[in-house]
């Protein structure tokens, strides 16, 4: 191996590392400071120590642990040069003495603990100081360490108002001298849309990564069911908790078969049902029945989980009740206009009613704004114009898709989708 596929090596594990444990650095170091932004940034201080450090030192025995020492390291260094209470300072130092003596295992899976650390955390940063669209755009950066392109992919914005909306966001929350805290009752209550949101997103990003090799973020897709389920517990009364809960759970059940051996997309209509998780379906429909018993069946969560219920109840592929899931794309729209909804009920239409039905309701939505650089407009489009036979458009909207697309996988599966098309032409 040359040094420059070593040096290759050190980063890619750096930040393989740095995804699994930003959020525990970031909920750590946000307890013990009680400032989220200046805790971001101490982070991120670490990722560029590992980064200096790591490839003439060598990749430590616990990479997680290097990264949580450093990080505290910086912030006694940030406690001790702005003066702040002696009581701080001393417990940041005993801290770091006791972690050189034994440390601990970041290698390990997020405990319960951690998991509602997270969970405070996202809810300092739905805090209703900040607006609306900057609360989630805060959490999923902080969180997920998704980067400002990523989070503007999943608003279908530009990369520039989310940028604006995170610095925004940390200046006020810098200026606020904002707990970190999981509130109650009527708090609660308040923080709850937003909080549920960016699980959601969180979950999405997961399901289906926005960019990179990979198709799937399984960590991401856990960390969100486990969020989601301590919601429940801190809010049992809310349906829109547990329709989010059984939307992921129903959704995360099809994972194993989502992928083949070389981590390829296979698509739902193409998947082994058989390798479908169904102690975990039967979970998600657990808790779509008791979002239902709350009165919450109509909720913006609740809808989306009935659809994939639609999906888990088919025996087979060829039973799928598209009928209905149109009228629940129908109920969703009327619920948020959306041309991303749009674009799926044009699916479900296609798929109930054959493709220029759905063609008819995807060229209604297809001048959105929103959807100039999104990838799935000329995928489904794609789809439509091949079963419709017209297979040269059919190509021309897979190679557009896989030119927007930016999960490498998925500009894959485009590209093979577009030139199975030429053999079909000869």
């Amino acid at each position: 191996m040359t040094v420059a596929d070593t040096d290759q090596a050190i980063r890619a594990t750096i930040h393989a590392t740095w995804r699994i444990v930003q959020p525990r650095l970031i909920a750590t170091l946000s307890r013990m400071l009680r400032d989220v932004p200046l805790a971001e940034e101490l982070t991120q201080d670490a990722l560029v120590a590992a980064l200096e450090a790591w490839p003439s030192l060598g990749i430590p025995d616990n990479p997680g642990a290097w990264l949580m020492t450093t990080a505290k390291r910086r912030a006694l260094d940030v406690l001790r040069r702005g003066r702040m209470l002696l009581d701080k300072h001393d417990m940041l130092a005993r801290d770091l003495l006791q972690e050189q003596e034994i440390v601990p295992d970041f290698g390990a899976a997020l405990d319960d603990d951690i998991g509602d650390e997270l969970l405070r955390l996202v809810f300092t940063a739905c805090h209703p100081i900040l607006s609306r669209e900057a609360r989630a755009a805060l959490a999923l950066r902080m969180i997920c360490g998704l980067t400002t392109s990523e989070i503007a992919r999943a608003y279908l914005v530009p990369e520039a108002t989310i940028s604006q909306r995170i610095v925004r966001a940390k200046r006020t929350l810098s200026n606020s001298g904002l707990a970190y805290e999981t509130p109650s009752g009527e708090a609660l209550s308040e923080r709850l849309a937003s909080v549920l949101e960016v699980v959601y997103l969180i979950f999405n990003e997961g399901y289906l990564a926005a960019r990179g090799e990979e198709w799937l973020r399984p960590q991401l897709c856990d960390e969100a069911l486990r969020m989601g389920r301590v919601l429940a517990g801190l809010a049992p009364n809310e349906p829109e908790v547990h329709g989010l809960v059984a939307l992921m759970d129903l959704n995360a059940a099809r994972t194993r078969a989502r992928t083949d051996a070389n981590g390829d997309p296979i698509l739902l209509m193409d998947q082994d049902r058989a390798l479908w998780d169904w102690v975990q379906i039967r979970r998600g429909l657990r808790s779509l029945e008791c979002a239902a018993e709350l009165g919450g069946s109509g909720g913006f969560y609740a809808l989306q989980a009935a659809i994939a219920a639609c999906h888990v109840r088919a025996a087979t592929a060829v039973e799928t009740d598209w009928h209905r899931i149109a009228q629940l794309y129908a109920e969703l729209a009327q619920l948020v206009r959306s041309p991303v909804i749009e674009l799926n009920r044009a699916v479900a239409v296609g798929m109930a009613w054959g493709p220029q039905a759905g063609l008819d309701v995807l060229d209604a939505v297809a001048g959105a704004p929103a959807l100039a650089t999104y990838h799935h407009l000329p995928a489904v489009r794609g789809d439509f114009l091949q079963k419709l036979g017209r297979l040269a458009e059919a190509r021309q909207a897979f190679e557009a898709a896989a030119h927007l697309a930016t999960n490498g996988r998925e500009r894959a599966l485009m590209q093979r989708r577009a030139a199975a098309l030429d053999t079909q032409n000869i």
